[in-house]
C-alpha cells in the first residue's frame, strides 16, 4: 500500500519526550502568568533575544557577523553571470573564515559541530540567499555524502579538498524525470569485474541528472546517485564519485547543460549533467552502507534493501534541518521590516482631523501581520528543538535507529510548514508595505523570489508530509488496531511530549469539547492552555485514526485497488500530517514560553502563543464544528477575542518583538525599516503643523459645505 515506507520504532515511543529530551532540562509546570506579570508587561528585549538564539548563539552571531559584511552581501542587479562569479567568491571568503568547518570531522580538520553548523550556515540568508544555497551545495550537500555515505579513505582523499575549494562539487541525486522519488532514478552504475570499475550511464534523457547546484559551470566533481548493478543483481541506489572537469572543461564520456536563468537564486550555476560508458574505479563507490568486492560481490551491514535506502538518505537529513531554519530566519526579516514600516507609515485622518494614523494601528493591519509573527515565535522555538535533535543524532549522543527514524519525520513535517510559511510571509510583508514593498532595495520581492523554491528543495513539500502520514499510521497500526480509549490517549502521549500531555489530565481525547454556554467562559477555557493542547492534540489523533479505519480493508485489496483506496485518502494523510507538524510547532512554543524568567516577556509571549494556537483552530473551524469538538458560540469567541484581545494587546509590543530577532541595520538592509520612512512622515507633520500655527493653510472646501449647512 505505502508509496513510501518508514520502518516504526519497534520499542519506545514515537519522538521520545520530544520536548524535554530534546532540551536537556525536565518540562516544567506552566507558571501562573496571571498571578506573577505586572499590570502593564514589558518585554525584556535583551533576554528574549538571548533566548532566541538558542544553543548556537555564539556561532549565530558569528555568521550574523560575516553576513553584514559588505563582500558578502548580494547587489543587486547584477546579471546571472557576474551575481555567478560573485557568489563564488563569496565561497571562498566562508573558507577564509573557516565557516565551513564546523562539522567536517576532526581528522581533516574539523571541528564536529553538527549543529553549530547548520546554526550558522542558516544565517547566511541575511546576506544572499545564493550564497546560503551554494555553500549548502558544495559543504552540506556534495561534502556531507562524502563525509556521511563514504568511510576514513574518501575522508583523507577528497574532504580536504572539498573543505577549502580545491574541489568545487555537485550533488547529483535529483533528475529529470525522478525527484521526490529517488529509489526510482534511472542512472545506472554497472560494475565491470573485467576493469575492476562501475561503467556509469544516463540511459535515457529523463535519467539526466537535473537542477543541480555548480554543475553548469562551477563544478569539478559530484557525488552521483545510481542504480548499483552487479553480478547482474540491481542492488538500489547508492553513491560515487565522480571528477567532472578538468582545465578544458567536461571529462570524456561526460555532458551537460545549464538550466538557465531562474525564478530565484541566480546566484547558482544549477545545470544537467549526463554519462555515456564513464568509468569509476572501484574504491570510489561512497561504500559505507554498500561494497562490492573485486570479484563484484556485494555486501552491506545492512541486509534490508528498504532500511538500507532509507538509512543512506537519512543521512544527508541535514538539508531539510538548514532549510527549516534558513525559512524562519527570513520570515524574521520580513516581518521585521513589515512591523517597523507599519509602526512608522501613516495613511488616512481616521480618528483626527489633522494628523494620519499609523497603519499598523488599524486593525487589519494587525491581523494581517501579528498573527504571522506568532507563526515565526512559533516556528523558531520548534527549529532550535529540532536542530537539538539533528545535533543529538548526528553528533552520536543519541543515535539509535528510532532517534534517526524520528529526526527524519520531524524534518518531514517540519520542513514544509516553515518554508510554506516563509513564502506566505514575505508576500504579505510585501503587500503590507505597499509599493514600497515592491521596490527592490527594500528586500522582500527578490527573498520571496529566492525562497520559492525551498517548497521544493530537499522533497517536495507535500511529499514530506506524505512520509509523515505514513509513519503515524504505521505507528497507529502497529501499536492500537486494537486498542481502548486509555491506549489511544497513551499514542496522542508517545506523538508529542509525554511530560506535557500527563501533565493536563486530559482522558478521553477524542470526546467532544463541551460548550459551557456563555461566550465568556468559551473564550476563558480555550484559551487555557490545557485546553488549547487538548483541541489539537484531538485533531491530529482523530484525523489518524479516522484515516486508518477507512485504510483498514487494503490488506485485502489488490495491489491495484489497494492504491486506489490510498490515492483516496491521500489529501486527508496530508492534512493528518500537517496539523502534527503544527502540533509540534505549538508544543515548542508552549515549552519556551514556560522557560521564560521575566514575568512580563512570559506574559506577551503567552499572548502571542494563545494567538498562534487559537489561530490553528479559527483556521480549522470547520473540522471543529463538523466534529462536535466546539460549538459554533465558541467558534466565534475564537476570532472575537483574537480581534478584541489578542490583536491590541500585541500591538504595543510589536516592535519589541522584532527587536528581539537583534538585525542590525546591515542585516536589515531595507531603508523603509532603517528610518527613512519616518524621517519622510517626520517631514510631513511637521510641514503640515508650521503652516497650521502660521495660520497659512488653505481653508478645506468641505468645512465651508458643513459651515453653510448649519
Amino acid at each position: 500500500m505505502p508509496l513510501y515506507r518508514l520502518r516504526a520504532v519497534a520499542e519506545g515511543p514515537t519522538y521520545r519526550n520530544f520536548m524535554t529530551q530534546l532540551t536537556d532540562r525536565p518540562t516544567q509546570p506552566a507558571p501562573s502568568v496571571s498571578a506573577e506579570s505586572p499590570a502593564t508587561p514589558t518585554v525584556d528585549v535583551a533576554a528574549l533575544g538571548e533566548h532566541l538564539m538558542g544553543r548556537w548563539g555564539d556561532v549565530r552571531r558569528t555568521a550574523r557577523a560575516l553576513a553584514a559584511r559588505p563582500d558578502v552581501k548580494r547587489i543587486e542587479g547584477q546579471s546571472m553571470a557576474e551575481h555567478r562569479e560573485r557568489t563564488m567568491g563569496q565561497l571562498r571568503v566562508l573558507v577564509d573564515e573557516r565557516a565551513v568547518h564546523r562539522a567536517f570531522p576532526k581528522s581533516v580538520g574539523g571541528d564536529e559541530n553538527h549543529g553549530g553548523n547548520i546554526a550558522g550556515f542558516e544565517e547566511l540568508v541575511l546576506a544572499d540567499p545564493s550564497l546560503q544555497i551554494k555553500s549548502g551545495v558544495q559543504w552540506g550537500l556534495f561534502g556531507a555524502a562524502v563525509m556521511h555515505l563514504g568511510t576514513e579513505i574518501h575522508h583523507q582523499k577528497y574532504l580536504p579538498g572539498i573543505m577549502n575549494l580545491e574541489i568545487p562539487g555537485a550533488f547529483a541525486m535529483t533528475e529529470t524525470g525522478h525527484g521526490s522519488d529517488v529509489a526510482a532514478v534511472g542512472t545506472t552504475a554497472t560494475f565491470d569485474v573485467h576493469t575492476g570499475s562501475f561503467i556509469l550511464n544516463t540511459p535515457f534523457r529523463a535519467a539526466w541528472k537535473d537542477y543541480l547546484g555548480n554543475a553548469a559551470v562551477h563544478g569539478r566533481a559530484a557525488v552521483v546517485f545510481a542504480q548499483l548493478i552487479t553480478q547482474g543483481v540491481n542492488h538500489g541506489v547508492h553513491a560515487f564519485f565522480v571528477p567532472l572537469r578538468d582545465d578544458n572543461g567536461f571529462l570524456p564520456g561526460i555532458g551537460g547543460e545549464d538550466d538557465g536563468l531562474k525564478g530565484g537564486l541566480n546566484g547558482i550555476d544549477n545545470g544537467r549533467l549526463h554519462f555515456t560508458d564513464v568509468h569509476i574505479p572501484r574504491e570510489d563507490l561512497l561504500n559505507r552502507y554498500g561494497n562490492v568486492a573485486e570479484d563484484g560481490t556485494y555486501s552491506s551491514p545492512i541486509e534490508s534493501p528498504g532500511r538500507r535506502f532509507f538509512t543512506m538518505l537519512g543521512t544527508l537529513v541535514q538539508g531539510r534541518v538548514s532549510l527549516d531554519g534558513a525559512a524562519v530566519v527570513a520570515s524574521k526579516l520580513a516581518l521585521t521590516i513589515a512591523l517597523t514600516y507599519g509602526a512608522e507609515r501613516r495613511q488616512f485622518t481616521a480618528g483626527s482631523e489633522s494628523n494620519e494614523e499609523v497603519i499598523l494601528d488599524y486593525q487589519r493591519h494587525q491581523r494581517r501581520l501579528l498573527p504571522r509573527l506568532a507563526t515565526t515565535y512559533a516556528m523558531s522555538f520548534a527549529h532550535e528543538v529540532f536542530l537539538a535533535k539533528f545535533d543529538d543524532v548526528f553528533s552520536g549522543a543519541h543515535d539509535t535507529d528510532a532517534d534517526r527514524q524520528d529526526l527524519e519525520t520531524i524534518a518531514a513535517a517540519l520542513k514544509p510548514l516553515s518554508t510554506w510559511a516563509a513564502l506566505d510571509i514575505l508576500q504579505e510583508s510585501r503587500e503590507a508595505c505597499g509599493g514600497q514593498g515592491f521596490l527592490v532595495e527594500n528586500r522582500l520581492t527578490s527573498l520571496r523570489a529566492d525562497l520559492d523554491i525551498y517548497a521544493t528543495f530537499e522533497g517536495d513539500n507535500n511529499v514530506l508530509l506524505q512520509l509523515v502520514a505514513k509513519r503515524l499510521l504505521t505507528d497507529y497500526s502497529r501499536k492500537f488496531a486494537h486498542a481502548g480509549a486509555g491506549v489511544m490517549a497513551q499514542f496522542v502521549v508517545d506523538q508529542v511530549n509525554d511530560a506535557a500531555i500527563n501533565r493536563t489530565g486530559l482522558r478521553g481525547l477524542a470526546q467532544s469539547v463541551r460548550d459551557f454556554g456563555s461566550t465568556a467562559r468559551s473564550v476563558g477555557n480555550i484559551r487555557d492552555e490545557d485546553s488549547q493542547r487538548q483541541l489539537l492534540t484531538d485533531r491530529v489523533q482523530s484525523m489518524v485514526a479516522e484515516i486508518a479505519g477507512r485504510l483498514r480493508p487494503a490488506s485485502r485489496l489488490s495491489k491495484v485497488e489497494a492504491a486506489a483506496l490510498f490515492n483516496s485518502n491521500q489529501n486527508a494523510l496530508i492534512e493528518a500530517a500537517r496539523a502534527h507538524g503544527e502540533l509540534l510547532q505549538w508544543e515548542a512554543f508552549t515549552d519556551g514560553v514556560n522557560a521564560i524568567e521575566d514575568a512580563g516577556t512570559r506574559q506577551v509571549l503567552t499572548w502571542l502563543r494563545d494567538l498562534f494556537g487559537l489561530s490553528l483552530i479559527e483556521k480549522n473551524a470547520a473540522w471543529y464544528l463538523i466534529h462536535g469538538r466546539i460549538s459554533g458560540r465558541r467558534a466565534q469567541a475564537i476570532t472575537s477575542y483574537i480581534d478584541d484581545r489578542l490583536l491590541p494587546r500585541l500591538r504595543v509590543h510589536a516592535l519589541d518583538l522584532v527587536a528581539a530577532f537583534e538585525f542590525t541595520a546591515e542585516h536589515i538592509g531595507a531603508p523603509i525599516a532603517l528610518g527613512e520612512e519616518k524621517a519622510r512622515q517626520a517631514e510631513a507633520r511637521d510641514y503640515y503643523r508650521a503652516r497650521r500655527d502660521a495660520g497659512t493653510l488653505p481653508v478645506d472646501e468641505k468645512s465651508l459645505i458643513k459651515g453653510l449647512r448649519a
